[in-house]
């Protein structure tokens, strides 16, 4: 929770354990707590930094890469491989849980984690 009107927030790991749908909710609180200020945001899950003015991309503690989002993605480097490992996990699993079951209904789908 924000108190006051702080200029700088520090976020670690705000969404490591929650769920999709959770995390959604958080993002959309955190933009709306983030505008015009100062932040720094730390995670692991990328979807989390999307939207951040600059990304910097530590590699045993070593900055390898540093840009926007988009940017990242287009260098196909060490962003782009941690984003499409964590999406294409996210993928497999809402594929799982939307197959259908072959009488009518849908799996839950069984994904042992990642």
């Amino acid at each position: 929770a924000a108190l006051g009107d702080p200029r700088i927030l520090i976020l670690d790991e705000a969404t490591s354990s929650v769920d999709t749908r959770t995390e959604r909710l958080i993002q959309a609180a955190l933009n709306d707590l983030l505008k015009n200020r100062t932040s720094f945001v730390i995670a692991h899950r990328l979807s989390t930094i999307r939207n951040a003015d600059q990304v910097l991309v530590l590699d045993q503690g070593k900055i390898v890469e540093r840009g926007r989002h988009e940017e990242l993605l287009a260098e196909r480097g060490f962003y782009y491989n941690l984003y499409m490992s964590q999406f294409r996990r996210r993928s497999e699993v809402e594929e799982a849980t939307l197959k259908p079951s072959g009488n009518g209904t849908f799996n839950a789908g069984a994904l042992a984690p990642a």
